[in-house]
C-alpha cells in the first residue's frame, strides 16, 4: 500500500472518532444524570401541580 492509502485510513479513523465524539457530547448535553431530558423538565414539573 502507498502512503496515500495510510493517510486515507488515518483520516477516516480520525473523522469517525470526532463524529462519534460530537454525537456523544450532544446527547449527553440533552439528558441529566438520571436520564431525564433537560428540555422536558418544565413540562413534567407543571403536570405535577
Amino acid at each position: 500500500m502507498s502512503w496515500w492509502d495510510y493517510l486515507y485510513i488515518l483520516s477516516l479513523v480520525v473523522f469517525v472518532y470526532l463524529t462519534f465524539g460530537m454525537i456523544k457530547s450532544y446527547f449527553k448535553s440533552k439528558f441529566d444524570d438520571r436520564g431525564n431530558r433537560l428540555d422536558c423538565l418544565d413540562d413534567q414539573d407543571s403536570d405535577k401541580t
